[in-house]
């Protein structure tokens, strides 16, 4: 009672400046799915506090690619959303440039390195779709393998790579998937692979591939949902220990 007191005196306006954080990162998240030509994209965002260090967006492309990113920054809370803040707009200025995806993550790097910040460094996929071909493209900078379901089958994409903003000069692969319609991609941040049940069981250990291999014939919203529902029911009321953030790309017949 006495640190709440304390803190208050110290802080009397902090409800108001939380209030407006998260108002700041709503407004840098996407407010709606998206349904473009081949594709269809949803999402889902749960801080782990009032604000997070998790973000995604994705977006058409003037070549007629859709863009997907998404990310974990180290730490969780206000400081880490500011510095998710950061990254954000760094993304938005380079992958407007069409680029290939290692060459997006690359430049983050770089340029999050010409000012670091101690302690400070994020997880990173940047993906592009191709509608005209079912092309996936993406690069992977330290972030838990997208999960593709195909039919029957269900199994990990690419290879993972080096954090965001933490070593200089890091390159980053770039890895092609063919898709087809009716496949469906599951991105998410380690919130949701690491998420535990009360015997401290984690989610991805015991149940995420199965869950994600139930839904192929649903689509990008329910695939969604689905997941998430699981999740809360496997966890049974065990809180979140972290921001959870997913997106699903599903592609349309």
């Amino acid at each position: 009672m006495k640190e709440n007191f304390a803190l208050a005196r110290i802080c009397p306006d902090c409800d108001e400046h939380i209030l407006e954080a998260k108002l700041i990162q709503s407004s840098l998240l996407p407010t709606e799915g998206l349904r473009h030509e081949a594709v269809e994209i949803a999402f889902r965002f749960i801080p782990f506090s009032e604000v997070g260090g998790d973000f995604v967006d994705f977006f058409a492309l003037p070549n007629g690619f859709v863009g997907i990113y998404l990310g974990d920054v180290v730490g969780k809370g206000l400081p880490a959303a500011m510095y998710a803040a950061l990254v954000i707009g760094t993304l938005r200025g380079i992958h407007k440039s069409g680029t290939d995806t290692d060459s997006v993550l690359a430049r983050l790097n770089e340029r999050l390195l010409q000012r670091p910040l101690p302690g400070r460094f994020c997880s990173t996929l940047y993906a592009l779709f191709n509608p005209a071909t079912r092309e996936l493209i993406f690069s992977n900078a330290g972030m838990p393998l997208p999960l593709l379901v195909s039919g029957t089958i269900c199994r990990e994409l690419g290879a993972g790579g080096l954090p965001s903003g933490l070593f200089p000069g890091a390159t980053y692969g770039r890895h092609v998937v063919q898709l087809g319609a009716g496949d469906c991609v599951l991105f998410a941040t380690d919130g949701l692979h690491e998420s535990r049940n009360h015997e401290g069981v984690e989610f991805c250990t015991a149940e995420l591939e199965e869950v994600w291999a139930q839904c192929g014939p649903k689509t990008a919203p329910a695939s969604a949902d689905f997941v998430f529902d699981r999740q809360v029911a496997f966890s049974n009321g065990s809180a979140p220990h972290d921001d959870i953030t997913a997106a699903v790309l599903k592609v349309l017949p």
